[in-house]
């Protein structure tokens, strides 16, 4: 089974108009309220490509309720740990011309909230897949993601790791089976910019070599670059379409790349489905669904 952990889910309420104007009175062409969240988007492409899935993480009030109900009706298990005070999150999405966001602080997460979380993680075991993905919120502790590894390490449980800089690199050591950093993220880490697939991939064999078993690296418009543990390296371009919303493509890529390996077991194939699935977002309005990502598989 493949887990996800939302640390900070939100509901994303998106309202598009002409344009924004700050200090006015603004109306919207039209809103829509949408799931937020680096692991639940992860959790939703999974289900629309037909891969079963148990989302956890943090809820709270009665916008946690929310989104758990819809979350459970769109066929997504979920198994969240309840706070008793605060609410979990509304972002705000404002696309008028240029986009504005605020996004909420979300509700803070106690020590006996985070101990309940690792009692879940206790109950994992031999073939599971646990997708740690996102910042973390401000209340829980900074290592927060190497305890996690640390806690499965030796038991036989693939982990998938989303995450920037510090967050990513310690826990390389426990050796994820998956990382995702971006172009832009992959030269931070190396504080340079990265300018050419020599660059990127070279980058990525460092990662490798601290622990990273592959190493999936996105970069927009130009592809992706995939570095396997058996030494081989992937490149893929994008197909041709109008990019519509950014959001998203990144966990889209994650998941299309879970999907894939599940139903074949080969890396070539998991970074087409990935590859496939990141741009099927990114040419939606919101998180694709499974027929527009196999309907992009076959162009690369």
């Amino acid at each position: 089974m493949i887990y996800t952990v939302t640390f900070n889910p939100a509901l994303d309420y998106v309202v598009r108009m002409d344009r924004f104007r700050a200090g006015e009175v603004n109306r919207t062409a039209s809103e829509e309220l949408q799931l937020g969240g680096k692991g639940i988007n992860v959790s939703t492409v999974l289900r629309n490509l037909g891969v079963e899935n148990v989302a956890l993480g943090f809820l709270a009030g009665f916008t946690g309720r929310a989104l758990e109900d819809s979350l459970q009706k769109n066929g997504i298990q979920t198994d969240f740990i309840w706070l008793d005070t605060g609410l979990t999150r509304i972002n705000v999405k404002i696309k008028g011309g240029d986009e504005t966001e605020i996004n909420g602080r979300g509700p803070d997460i106690s020590g006996e909230a985070l101990e309940a979380m690792f009692h879940k993680l206790d109950r994992l075991g031999e073939g599971d897949v646990l997708v740690v993905s996102g910042s973390i919120p401000a209340t829980l502790p900074s290592d927060i993601y190497e305890r996690i590894l640390a806690r499965l390490e030796g038991r036989g449980i693939r982990t998938v790791v989303d995450a920037t800089r510090d967050l990513l690199c310690n826990v390389l050591p426990y050796k994820p089976f998956l990382i995702k950093p971006n172009n832009l993220e992959l030269g931070e880490i190396f504080g340079r910019e990265l300018k050419s697939d020599e660059e990127i991939r070279d980058c990525a064999a460092q990662l490798q070599q601290r622990g990273a078993r592959n190493v999936l690296v996105s970069m927009a418009g130009d592809g992706s670059l995939l570095l396997d543990e058996t030494g081989a390296c992937h490149r893929l371009g994008v197909p041709k379409g109008k990019v519509l919303n950014s959001v998203g493509a990144g966990d889209s890529m994650v998941a299309g790349f879970l999907a894939g390996w599940l139903e074949k077991g080969g890396y070539a194939y998991a970074h087409r489905l990935g590859a496939a699935a990141g741009s099927a977002t990114a040419f939606s309005d919101g998180l694709a669904t499974g027929e527009e990502i196999r309907a992009l598989l076959n162009t690369f």
